[in-house]
């Protein structure tokens, strides 16, 4: 289980990347190809497509390797005790929510299917808006494993 989850994490490591990197060149072909005269107005529309997952996915990385932004002022003078009890609040009140936005996505995803994202054909609305909960899945189970690590 471990090996799979590790190679989960590179995955998601290599996708995140290939995504950002994608969006960046896709915007720079488009402000080259209009500099020309040619305007290629796909790339601005596939470089969105490119930051939703690349947003979640970077996101769930942060979030593992503890680099997102806190406040913790308050909560470093408190008891441990006390600052256990508002961890595993803490942990519970963002499960909650990103349940919620599994479910939402979810269900958002499935009504957006037959939409075709920005007007080009064959590209369902769907690709994108499931950024958002598979975000939200990877976020959750990243989320119960600091948990886990938490109560040990």
């Amino acid at each position: 289980m471990r090996a799979l989850y590790s190679y989960l994490l590179k995955l998601e490591a290599i996708i995140a990347g290939t995504f950002l990197v994608l969006m960046v060149v896709l915007i720079f072909a488009g402000g080259v190809a209009r500099l020309l005269h040619h305007p290629l107005n796909w790339t601005i529309d596939l470089a969105t497509c490119f930051f939703a997952w690349a947003a979640f996915l970077c996101a769930d990385i942060a979030w593992r390797n503890d680099t997102l932004m806190s406040i913790d002022v308050a909560v470093a003078r408190a008891p441990e005790r006390l600052r256990r009890a508002l961890l595993y609040c803490n942990y519970l009140i963002i499960s909650a929510f990103l349940i919620y936005v599994i479910y939402a996505g979810v269900w958002l995803s499935w009504i957006s299917r037959a939409r075709s994202f920005q007007g080009i054909p064959g590209l369902s609305y769907s690709w994108v808006t499931m950024s958002m909960p598979v975000g939200a899945a990877l976020l959750l189970l990243t989320t119960a494993l600091k948990w886990r690590a938490d109560e040990g």
